[in-house]
């Protein structure tokens, strides 16, 4: 299996080198040359999620070096449960990913990642540069998979002032082989960094750079697995597809999801659940593409005004009116964000993030039609233990704090400021170029 650049100007890479790589030398994202195919029997019945992830993943990594370590990096990676549960007298279910050790989804492709970096870095080499930006969860699930990982550094670029205080202590409480650089402007600002980054030719002579985000195929594969393993189990228990709503930022989580729909797994529709920056759902009502600056909204992790992996969907569905069947979005503002965390947690005793917020409110619009052609599923994507300054005043009762959080928030600090300009970034980075890796 190789993998080319959606902008094709770069030569087609392996499973591991696009890993490593993280963004294509054209600035593009990397995507299959060709797809696999499987079907729900190709899935054995009451498997783990760690086995359907090795099931999923395996054809993408055909041929390549990390194939043999597969099941041991998806036991590594998906060590934690991803339980579907129904939502009382609602008529969906919630699939829960914020049970792993930073309470958000992003732990599992964060892990998956990291375990499978730490086995391509052969000792004595310069340490492996990951720049990772940050909207909220992402920079943490990442701090915490790449954690003392030896031969590895991490750079987590996040938008000063904007990220909960929950999420900035786990942005920010590592120190050792992680830095965190508070970044003055958005989370559009710390994406663009990082992007300039990849294609600045001082920083490519002088560091071995690769990526954390949703742009590095690492991220996604893990991600659709979960999304697999729920269809899965609808299909099994009721013989339909299951359909999911999907708090949608940078598109990472909605485009796994694509994806194990596009290799054959039984889903239905899919839909986007945008806050207030509403790029995506727009483009997809029928206006032209237009990237636009972020706006802070209390789902700040899904504060993006320019989604890298709409690269990625346009690559699959290049014909628009395909993407348009493939793909639905809608949005959510914050007045309405709060009156769904009140409301359902009158209703059926559930405490949302703002984030799974959008989906469930997405859900409470959608048509009894539209509800009775599939099993809903939707998506939440952290703990609200995460956004307590939000949610409580709103449901009026303290959020249990998971122990795995608790820990974190018992963890001193350290950030850098950092301008959003490339060259100081490249002073920051190139200052510590050739200084000892990460410790064991």
């Amino acid at each position: 299996m190789q993998y080319r650049s959606t902008r094709g100007g770069s030569p087609a890479v392996t499973f591991s080198e696009a890993l490593l790589a993280g963004l294509a030398p054209d600035g593009g994202l990397y995507v299959p040359t060709e797809w696999p195919r499987l079907a729900p029997e190709d899935f054995v019945s009451g498997a783990s999620l760690p086995e359907i992830a090795h099931t999923l993943i395996s054809p993408f990594a055909a041929g390549d070096v990390l194939a043999a370590a597969l099941g041991d990096i998806t036991a590594d990676a998906c060590n934690f449960p991803a339980p579907l549960v129904p939502v009382g007298e609602a008529g969906y279910s919630v699939l829960e990913l914020f049970h792993g050790p930073t309470a958000a989804f992003k732990d599992f492709g964060a892990r998956f990642l990291a375990a499978s970096l730490a086995r391509l870095r052969p000792a004595g080499v310069r340490p492996l540069e990951i720049l990772v930006a940050a909207s909220g969860d992402t920079g943490g699930a990442v701090a915490a998979a790449f954690h003392r990982r030896p031969g590895i550094r991490v750079a987590v670029l996040f938008p000063e002032g904007l990220v909960s205080p929950a999420q900035e202590q786990q942005l920010t409480c590592w120190g050792d082989n992680v830095r965190a650089f508070a970044v003055q402007g958005s989370f559009d600002d710390c994406q663009r960094l990082v992007k300039a980054a990849f294609v600045d030719p001082a920083l490519r002579r002088e560091l071995d750079l690769s990526s954390a985000n949703s742009i590095n195929l690492g991220r996604l594969l893990p991600q659709a697995a979960y999304h697999a393993a729920t269809a899965l189990a609808v299909w099994r228990r009721e013989g339909r597809p299951a359909s999911f709503v999907i708090p949608s930022g940078n598109l990472g989580n909605a485009l796994a999801c694509i994806w194990a729909r596009h290799v054959g797994l039984p889903i239905g529709e899919i839909v986007l659940a945008h806050n207030a920056n509403r790029t995506v759902p727009d483009y997809l009502s029928g206006q032209p593409w237009q990237p636009r600056r972020s706006i802070a909204t209390l789902a700040s992790a899904m504060d993006v005004g320019d989604p890298s992996n709409m690269e990625r969907l346009q690559a699959l569905y290049p014909q628009f009116a395909t993407l348009q069947a493939a793909v639905t979005g809608d949005v959510v503002d914050d007045a309405a964000i709060r009156r769904r965390i009140t409301a359902d947690h009158a209703a059926y005793g559930r405490i949302w993030c703002p984030h799974t917020a959008t989906a469930a409110e997405v859900m409470a619009r959608m048509p009894a039609a539209r509800k009775a052609g599939s099993a809903w599923v939707i998506v939440a994507t952290a703990h609200p233990a995460k956004f307590r300054e939000i949610v409580e005043p709103l449901i009026g009762c303290a959020v249990p704090i998971p122990a795995s959080l608790a820990r974190l928030h018992e963890r001193p600090t350290s950030k850098e400021p950092l301008a959003p300009q490339l060259d100081a970034l490249r002073r920051a980075l190139l200052a510590t170029a050739h200084t000892a890796g990460a410790p064991t």
